[in-house]
């Protein structure tokens, strides 16, 4: 089953935290990202647009009250991460900082196919900036 069907699904699911993968969740306005062990799908995650898989993704259900918290805790550290990495003014700033970062936990080829509109939607940057971040490192 594709992410979205399973996050549309209702239920409450993990992303495997014993793999280096992770989701990048699009919704209306803004895109959010789920690393290893977080929560994703339920509550958190209603009328999602489009979700891009990272790696070799693998969602699990969470059935136990304790599991649930876990990940949940988990989703909000990697939201935490995220909106450090939101703290410049500087849009191009935020663009190759979120690429570094995503490069220092994935590898740079992984990051390399990610959409420049994703990546964007996550720091708040044109995915004309993204393009520009990734062309200045590269070179």
């Amino acid at each position: 089953m594709l992410p979205i069907a399973q996050l549309n699904s209702g239920r409450l699911l993990a992303v495997d935290g014993t793999r280096r993968n992770g989701l990048v969740i699009c919704k209306r306005y803004h895109s959010e990202f789920a690393g290893p062990g977080a929560a994703v799908g339920g509550l958190l995650d209603v009328n999602v647009r489009r979700t891009i898989p990272i790696g070799d993704l693998a969602l699990l259900p969470l059935e136990e009250f304790d599991e649930r918290q876990k990940a949940y805790s988990i989703r909000r550290h990697w939201t935490r991460l995220v909106h450090r990495l939101n703290q410049s003014d500087m849009p191009h700033e935020r663009a190759r900082t979120l690429i570094e970062q995503f490069e220092q936990y994935f590898d740079a080829s992984t990051v390399e196919c990610l959409p420049d509109e994703a990546l964007a939607s996550l720091v708040g940057v044109l995915p004309n900036t993204m393009r520009l971040a990734r062309s200045a490192m590269s070179s």
